[in-house]
């Protein structure tokens, strides 16, 4: 994929000097550089406090606590894991962060979790229904609060960033609770 992007990237470079355009790419590549070092620099404090604060919640045992209150989703959702197994804890950081819309947060515990599901798999060349479904979740996910888009309104100068809010749960639900019933369906057939 990277040499797709560089072959992109070096022939727009290429027609844009033979086109007599020379001047004007470095005054964007210079713009687009700053605007991209600005927008990560605004994306940063926003993860890193959430990301500080999962930790925090993990290391306080708020996430196994988290856990045994999600058991009864967990149990509908991953018939699979065992209670009390250190994937139900981690799947609870994963759809914890995904709620609260920090997206690459979580992405960390559901490859964790789907680690720890692989050392209950049975057919390790093959994805279980629990991993599967943890997919699902995650890519539907429900967010109450989008603090990505948030941020990236913001950063663009929005008036009201925070705006989309009741759209976004709303889309957000709806897609999850389809995603969840394909899956479940489509469990059957496995």
């Amino acid at each position: 994929m990277s040499k797709i992007w560089s072959a992109l990237f070096i022939i727009g470079v290429l027609v844009s000097l033979i086109g007599g355009h020379g001047g004007e790419i470095m005054g964007t590549l210079t713009e687009s550089a700053g605007s991209a070092v600005t927008l990560c620099l605004t994306l940063a404090g926003a993860y890193v406090l959430w990301l500080g604060l999962m930790g925090i919640a993990e290391r306080s045992g708020l996430t196994q606590s988290l856990a045994k209150k999600l058991r009864p989703i967990l149990r509908f959702l991953f018939p699979g894991v065992p209670d009390g197994h250190a994937a139900q804890a981690l799947i609870s950081m994963n759809l914890s962060a995904n709620i609260l819309g920090m997206g690459n947060a979580a992405t960390p515990f559901g490859l964790e979790a789907m680690q720890e599901m692989q050392k209950l798999n049975r057919a390790p060349k093959r994805a279980t229904n629990a991993m599967c479904m943890l997919l699902i979740v995650n890519a539907s996910s429900i967010q109450l609060v989008p603090t990505t888009v948030i941020s990236l309104r913001a950063a663009a100068g929005a008036a009201n960033p925070a705006d989309i809010v009741p759209a976004t749960i709303a889309a957000t639900f709806v897609t999850t609770l389809v995603a969840i019933v394909i899956g479940k369906v489509l469990e059957k057939y496995s």
